[in-house]
C-alpha cells in the first residue's frame, strides 16, 4: 500500500535538448513534442516545467490528431512542474541537463533520487544500485551534475519507510542509514540545493514509528522531509501528519506531493494495492511555494501524473506514460 515509484526516465538527448528551451518556448527544438508550454508565475511557483515531458508530447499528439478537448485536459499536467527522476546510468549528465534547463529559465529544478540498493522490496519498482559503493558513486555524479545551480531534491521515496515497516531485511538497515546520511551530507554541501528526505504518508502508520529512523537517516542535516510521495492522501491529512512528525524532528519543514490527491485515497479493491493505479482519482493542488501552513515549504508534483504505478489494474510498467489514466486524472480535477 505504500505507493511504489516509477522513474519514467527521459533520454539524455532529450534532457540536453530541453536545456536549450526556456519559459514559454515551443519544445519542438528540444525533442519530439511540438507544442507551446507556458511556465507558471514564478512568485508562486519557482519550479521548472519540462517543455519536452510525456504530458507535453501527449498534448502535441492530441492537437495533431484534432483532439483539442483531450489536449486541453492533458495541458493541465503539461504546464505544471513535475519531478525529474534521475536514472541509474548517467546521473551527472541528467542532473546537469535538468538543472541547466531550469537555470536558463530562471527556475529551480525538482529532482527525485530513487536508486537505493534493495529498492522497493522486490515489488513493481524493484532495483536500485548494485551495492553501497555504487550508490555513493551515483550520488557523487548527481552532485557533480547539479553543481551550484538551484535544485530541490526529494531523496529516496520509501527508503526509510521500508526500514520501519519490515519490508527491507534487517541485514541491509545499517548500510541504508549510512547511505542516506551520506547522500544528505553530499547534497547539502552544494551551494543552492535543498534536500527533503521521504517520510511516508498519512495512511501508513504513526509519526512515533518513523521519527527516530528519520534522524538516523540524517533528516536533521536536510532541509526537511517529504510526505505523500506517489500517494493519494489529502493535502489536509498530509499537513496534519507532517506537523505531528515535524514536532518530533526539531520543527523541520516539509513538502507534500499533491500530484494525484484531489479526490483523496481509494477505498475499494484489494487493500494491499489501493495505491496502485487506483480509479477515480484526481489531480491535486497545483505546485506552489504558497501553501496553507508555514511548515509546508511547497506543494509539489513529485510523482508525474499519468505515469503508471506498475502493472496493476491494466497499467503498463511502473513509470511508463498511460494516456487514458492521465486523461481521467485531468478530467476529474477541479
Amino acid at each position: 500500500m505504500y505507493g511504489m515509484r516509477g522513474a519514467g526516465l527521459r533520454t539524455s538527448a532529450a534532457v540536453l535538448g530541453a536545456a536549450l528551451c526556456v519559459a514559454g518556448c515551443s519544445s519542438g527544438g528540444g525533442g519530439d513534442a511540438d507544442v507551446r508550454i507556458t511556465q507558471q508565475p514564478k512568485e508562486s511557483d519557482p519550479f521548472w516545467v519540462n517543455p519536452d515531458g510525456n504530458a507535453a508530447r501527449q498534448v502535441a499528439a492530441y492537437e495533431k490528431s484534432g483532439k483539442d478537448r483531450a489536449a486541453g485536459q492533458i495541458r493541465k499536467i503539461a504546464e505544471q512542474p513535475t519531478g525529474e527522476w534521475i536514472g541509474p546510468e548517467n546521473p551527472e549528465q541528467e542532473a546537469k541537463g535538468f538543472t541547466e534547463a531550469a537555470d536558463k529559465a530562471g527556475r529551480t529544478a525538482l529532482l527525485v533520487l530513487y536508486n537505493i540498493p534493495h529498492r522497493d522490496c522486490g515489488q513493481y519498482s524493484q532495483g536500485g544500485a548494485a551495492d553501497g559503493d555504487a550508490y555513493r558513486g551515483w550520488i557523487d555524479g548527481v552532485a557533480a551534475g547539479i553543481g551550484d545551480r538551484s535544485a530541490t531534491v526529494v531523496l529516496e521515496p520509501d527508503a526509510v519507510l521500508h526500514l520501519v515497516d519490515g519490508c527491507t531485511p534487517e541485514e541491509f538497515h545499517e548500510e541504508r542509514y549510512d547511505l542516506l546520511k551520506g547522500a544528505v551530507t553530499k547534497l547539502k554541501a552544494l551551494k543552492n540545493t535543498k534536500v527533503y528526505l521521504d517520510a511516508g504518508n498519512a495512511g501508513w502508520g504513526h509519526p512515533d514509528q518513523i521519527f527516530e529512523p528519520l534522524k538516523w537517516a540524517g533528516v536533521e542535516r536536510a532541509d526537511g522531509f517529504a510526505v505523500n510521495v506517489s500517494n493519494f492522501y489529502s493535502t489536509k491529512d498530509s499537513i496534519a501528519y507532517g506537523r505531528q512528525l515535524s514536532a518530533k524532528v526539531g520543527g523541520k519543514h516539509f513538502v507534500i506531493d499533491t500530484s494525484r490527491n484531489g479526490n483523496g485515497p481509494y477505498t475499494g479493491g484489494d487493500p494491499d494495492e489501493r495505491w496502485c493505479n487506483p480509479p477515480g482519482r484526481s489531480l491535486g493542488d497545483v505546485p506552489t511555494s504558497r501553501t496553507a501552513d508555514p511548515l509546508v515549504d511547497a506543494y509539489l508534483w513529485v510523482k508525474r501524473p499519468g505515469e503508471s504505478d506498475g502493472t496493476c489494474k491494466g497499467g503498463p510498467k511502473a513509470g511508463q506514460w498511460w494516456a487514458s489514466y492521465a486523461l481521467a486524472l485531468a478530467r476529474a480535477s477541479k
